[in-house]
């Protein structure tokens, strides 16, 4: 079948077939990712936004209409350093589309070529010996055979040649790929791509493999690399829609927070991607230029950590509700699953993309209280997936299942991995904040100690209801505007200076534990419930945690440490999903008792 023409159908197979080609090859672009950063989910990204061109893309009547629906799908799906450039390149195909009802020869490679300096623009410091050189040269051939080629096929087929030999010097481009005696994984990706659109050119066949579109969970080890050191945690990305971007100004305003740092779209949606310490800064930054679409902070380090250095064959796995200090969470390599915040229009990760720090001082400056959301279920498998592809066992200790749906989320995630021979248990701890901190922190030390996985999760377990968490309420306007509390209970509440004593029961439930009506009586009535629990059964260790007051905590720290005559576990700012129910100002101590614990 010779084809001279690409019209709208022909143009949106292609696509797909080169869409689903990449899907195809994903583990293999995972394991020989080691640039920009080692953390192996080159082809996850690639497949996630190849994905997004499977499920969004229209065929329009028109081939302009048709190559906007890709573009735009591809930008708002785009993941990944090479996901987000391979997007802005088929963004910059649209922009250079010929003005042609179906596309010559000479139409293709005028479109082709000139989207290479949109995807060169994109990219803050483009690199050699990437995605972006294949892409250069591929299109460069394309332009140099478009008069000789017989048809399309011939076309694509002639031009492979030289993608195919861009890619295997990209090593002698780029220090770190010879080194690891690897081609750059993104540059491979892309070939991929061109080898399925060729060959739907070839065979004006296409045959949708829905299969392609669930991520595949996939156990084998990557290859040893030797690994820069990580500068810059997060691999940060947002979809922001707007009027009027500034696309330029917007890349040189962002270049100062990290590196990797690529903008892409149009004046009407932009993406962004940036490798970054302060994803939280990024996106109190990103607010004012529009609204935010997406958002997305991965843990460089977990995840280099998890496939090359791990310390222990089980991972320990909890949710940003667990308060616990993140220089611990890190000696001890505990991987959190952020919750979502949906803030001014917006959806934030928990402790990543929004801070107590950030957070707190907006609380009472907005009209529109904002509310908590589990994470997304498709997230929470490709979170989980990517973890258990290093370790033999996962143990997910949760917030408490009767305060959020985040329980159930990993319960589901979890059964597809299970079914594929992994030994995951998923614990519901009925805590929250410091009281589910204490016990994802006695799991760590257990794990450290060596302690089978089965005795693991029986102590915990046993632990649970030994362990207690007392909050003081300074104010009960905050759990009346976040729906914990009924208005007209609070105003009552408010009239007599109600100040109770917040806890949860055996199931983790809310609960009064204790009423007063002034901050001093309320934390009196704190330490009388401890003093009575410690002469009972001794309580052995206990955290503080604040929402943004640490002169309270400290105040409460003092007596604390009279009380039981020895230093806290730690001391902390606490998650803003706890923190807006709680209210600005409030404290709290959490204790475990393990005195009757083997």
């Amino acid at each position: 079948m010779s084809i001279q023409f690409l019209d709208s159908e022909k143009l949106y197979y292609s696509f797909l077939s080169g869409a689903q080609e990449v899907i195809k090859n994903k583990r293999i672009l995972n394991e020989i990712n080691v640039f920009p950063v080692s953390d192996g989910d080159t082809g996850s990204n690639l497949a996630h936004t190849m994905n997004a061109i499977l499920s969004d893309a229209r065929m329009d009547q028109t081939v302009e209409g048709t190559m906007n629906s890709i573009a735009d799908a591809a930008l708002t799906g785009a993941r990944g350093n090479s996901g987000i450039i391979m997007a802005q390149y088929i963004n910059g195909i649209f922009m250079s589309l010929p003005k042609e009802e179906a596309i010559t020869m000479a139409g293709f490679a005028q479109m082709v070529q000139g989207a290479v300096p949109h995807a060169y623009h994109a990219i803050a410091n483009p690199v050699e010996g990437t995605i972006i050189t294949v892409i250069k040269d591929w299109a460069e051939a394309i332009h140099r055979y478009k008069d000789h080629a017989k048809d399309f096929h011939d076309l694509l087929a002639t031009s492979m040649g030289d993608a195919l030999s861009s890619l295997k010097h990209t090593p002698d481009k780029l220090k770190v790929l010879a080194e690891a005696n690897v081609v750059d994984s993104g540059a491979k990706g892309f070939v991929y791509f061109l080898q399925g659109f060729a060959a739907f050119l070839q065979t004006g066949l296409f045959k949708s493999d829905h299969n392609f579109a669930e991520e595949v969970i996939d156990f084998t080890e990557y290859p040893g690399h030797d690994h820069d050191e990580i500068n810059e945690r997060y691999c940060t990305e947002a979809l922001v829609s707007g009027v009027n971007l500034d696309l330029d100004a917007m890349r040189k305003e962002l270049s100062f927070l990290g590196d990797s740092l690529i903008v892409a779209g149009n004046t009407g949606k932009a993406k962004i991607h940036i490798h970054t310490n302060t994803p939280e800064t990024l996106f109190q930054v990103l607010k004012t230029k529009g609204t935010i679409l997406q958002q997305k902070a991965e843990d460089m380090v977990r995840q280099n950590e998890a496939a090359y250095h791990r310390k222990y064959s089980i991972a320990l796995v909890t949710d940003s509700i667990a308060d616990l200090p993140k220089s611990y969470m890190d000696e001890e390599q505990i991987h959190m699953m952020p919750l979502n915040l949906v803030f001014e229009g917006s959806t934030y990760l928990d402790k990543v993309t929004m801070t107590p720090e950030v957070f707190y001082p907006l609380l009472d400056q907005v009209e529109e209280y904002p509310t908590s959301a589990q994470p997304n279920p498709r997230v929470a498998e490709n979170f989980l997936s990517s973890i258990a592809a290093h370790y033999d066992k996962l143990l997910i200790i949760t917030v408490a299942k009767a305060q959020s749906g985040t329980h159930n989320v990993f319960l589901k995630a979890a059964e597809k991995l299970q079914e594929k021979g992994k030994e995951i248990y998923v614990l519901d701890s009925k805590q929250n904040s410091g009281a589910e901190g204490l016990l994802v922190k006695k799991a760590a030390e257990l794990i450290k100690a060596g302690v089978p996985f089965e005795d693991i999760i029986d102590q915990v377990e046993g632990l649970r209801d030994k362990t207690r968490i007392l909050v003081s309420v300074n104010t009960l306007k905050y759990m009346v505007r976040s729906g914990r509390l009924k208005k007209a209970v609070g105003k009552i509440g408010s009239v007599v200076n109600l100040k109770p004593v917040v806890s949860l029961d055996a199931e983790g439930k809310g609960t009064i534990a204790a009423k007063a009506f002034s901050e001093k009586a309320n934390t009196d009535k704190i330490l009388e419930i401890m003093k009575k629990e410690h002469q009972e059964s001794g309580i052995t260790r206990y955290c503080i945690g604040h929402a943004n007051d640490e002169k309270r905590a400290l105040d409460l720290l003092t007596r604390c440490k009279k009380l039981l005559g020895y230093e806290p576990e730690y001391i902390m700012n606490i998650s803003t999903i706890v923190g807006m129910s709680a209210g600005v100002g409030s404290v709290a101590v959490s204790y475990m008792r393990e005195g009757e614990q083997q």
